[in-house]
């Protein structure tokens, strides 16, 4: 896995556009710039089960009356909590208020969707852990997911003012070809080299005061630094297994966030 180098280079103070009332605020480009930060909901013929869970979720926080502490914000991998995930989603997560808003196949634009269509609406969670950013590397480079990103970052904190954020890494993951080969752990590839890509420039987003950001991608790696099928039998998404070891590695720093660190 590569070494990433991740340089604190202060928050761009953005001007022109995007959340211009926000004085330090992390996103420097322009919404509708590109695709990925360009809001817009998965085609409901496309993914036929999209819209109903948006419902759901519409339909969940409406339940909850504003009482979420901990939101979790992302893709299948944050999705699948709600199954494979689930027995350690109990164990960690039940008894802190939370909220999964997590979308199989979503990316960085349809995230932004969502927070502009009352997933959030109501609420003022003590944190919101957000990973996003492994779909669509054909068609979207690692700058440009890197970009919505911090766009989604700057929608949480002018949507979320007194949420803090903890901003993961994207994950290691398997190459197209050696996850269709269903077999063997995965040695470091373009897809992963991406993530990492990724990972280079998001890492600069935390202010450590209201944005932090945190890198467990080696939990899921073999002890020869492999992507590992034993925690990620797909090369990308968790099973049971891989879920326990992320939310060991991000116990410490969810309970510090949520004010629970003795």
């Amino acid at each position: 896995m590569k070494n990433i180098s991740c340089l604190f280079l202060g928050l761009s103070i953005f001007v022109g556009g995007c959340f211009a009332q926000e004085t330090l605020n992390p996103c420097d480009i322009k919404i509708g710039e590109h695709s990925s930060v360009t809001p817009v909901a998965q085609d409901p013929n496309l993914v036929k089960w999209w819209p109903s869970r948006h419902k759901e979720k519409l339909e969940e926080v409406k339940q909850k009356k504003g009482n979420v502490d901990l939101l979790m914000i992302g893709d299948s991998i944050t999705h699948r909590w709600e199954n494979d995930g689930n027995d350690v989603w109990q164990k960690y997560y039940a008894n802190r208020k939370p909220l999964n808003i997590g979308f199989g196949g979503d990316r960085t634009q349809h995230v932004l969707w969502r927070l502009q269509n009352g997933e959030i609406e109501g609420i003022s969670p003590k944190l919101g852990v957000l990973m996003i950013g492994t779909n669509r590397a054909t068609t979207e480079t690692p700058q440009m997911r890197a970009d919505g990103i911090k766009a989604i970052v700057s929608e949480l904190r002018n949507k979320l003012p007194n949420t803090k954020i903890l901003v993961l890494g994207v994950f290691p993951r398997g190459s197209s070809k050696q996850r269709k080969s269903k077999i063997g752990d995965a040695e470091y590839n373009e897809r992963w080299e991406q993530n990492d890509k990724i990972n280079e420039i998001i890492c600069n987003l935390a202010d450590d005061k209201m944005i932090y950001y945190l890198d467990i991608g080696k939990i899921f790696l073999s002890d020869k630094g492999l992507v590992s099928r034993d925690v990620l039998p797909d090369l990308v998404h968790p099973n049971q297994k891989g879920y326990q070891a992320w939310a060991e590695a991000m116990e410490p720093k969810i309970a510090e966030l949520m004010g629970e660190k003795k």
